[in-house]
């Protein structure tokens, strides 16, 4: 971990050099974007939490999306005990902690409480819950199912002043929008929204189905991640959905900045690395993740700035 840590930080301190100008573009423009660009923790995994603060920051990120799920940086079973440490060495290390990324589906899970109260106590503002599967056997039964889940998650992050924001991910409830609007548009939006996927939105309306649920979940955008894709067809498999890094994929990166700067999104952007990213060594993946994160960053940053700098 020691050698990693050392490896990490040399390559970071380099990385990090560049960044200055475009953040103090994106500091000048009046009414320009605010919100922390995040990078999800769950592309380190063989960093403790200990040492994600130093790293994130060198590379040029304001904050970190913390996974707190089985496998995650923080486990669900030792929130109680790691959560709170976790998020103050973070930010003691001078980068923010805006959200959770969670597998939370119900209040009766053993670890909801633990997490949301201590997220709560923490003045962490967001979490993403876990994923709802269709069994499609009986579509509204389970939605149905879904909406009290989600209800009763939502009251009870409610308690602990912490907003739940919806992911709307390719194969699960939600992943069209439309058929989880139903449920969200009843809860209160002070307390429940979506984290939406533009990569998901993009999978499952590649016309302008994707517009149309961005339009749909703006006024209630807590939010957003950002990832890229193609489809890719596969010998014997079929079309295959392939990630990729930010701009090389199906996303129309400046129309849908140019859609959040007219909604005036100023909540937190988790940066993914879903895509493989080569390594003999977990050093060397580690150095390969570090440049990768660098350079979908300042991919996003440079849409992100234009498209707030232009809007009316």
């Amino acid at each position: 971990m020691e050698e990693l840590t050392r490896r990490t930080f040399i390559a970071t301190t380099g990385a990090a050099l560049g960044l200055g100008c475009s953040a103090a573009l994106a500091a000048q423009v009046p009414g320009g974007f605010q919100g922390p660009i995040c990078l999800f923790s769950k592309h380190l995994p063989d960093l403790h939490w200990k040492d994600l603060g130093p790293v994130v920051k060198a590379i040029g990120f304001e904050g970190v999306d913390l996974t707190v799920r089985p496998g995650g940086h923080v486990l669900p079973e030792r929130a109680q005990a790691d959560l709170e440490p976790a998020v103050q060495k973070i930010r003691e290390d001078g980068v923010k902690v805006p959200m959770l990324t969670t597998a939370l589906l119900s209040e009766d899970d053993p670890a909801a409480d633990p997490i949301l109260s201590r997220a709560g106590k923490l003045q962490v503002p967001f979490i993403k819950p876990g994923y709802y599967k269709y069994e499609l056997k009986d579509v509204k039964g389970e939605l149905e199912v879904v909406r009290r889940q989600l209800s009763g998650l939502a009251a009870l992050a409610a308690r602990h002043q912490v907003q739940i924001g919806y992911h709307n991910h390719a194969g699960y409830v939600g992943a069209p929008v439309w058929d989880v609007a139903g449920i969200i548009e009843k809860l209160d939006p002070k307390w429940v929204g979506y984290y939406y996927d533009v990569r998901h939105a993009v999978v499952e309306g590649g016309g302008i189905g994707w517009k149309v649920s961005t339009q749909l979940v703006a006024p209630r955008l807590k939010m957003i991640a950002v990832k890229d894709f193609y489809w890719e067809k596969v010998s014997g498999k079929g079309w295959q959905q392939k990630n990729c890094p930010l701009g090389e994929g199906m996303v129309d990166w400046p129309a849908f900045c140019r859609m959040l700067a007219k909604a005036g999104f100023q909540g937190p952007a988790s940066v993914h690395l879903e895509y493989e990213i080569p390594g003999a060594t977990k050093s060397e993946r580690q150095d390969n993740t570090i440049a990768a994160a660098k350079r979908d960053l300042d991919f996003f940053r440079k849409c992100i700035v234009e498209a707030y700098s232009s809007r009316s």
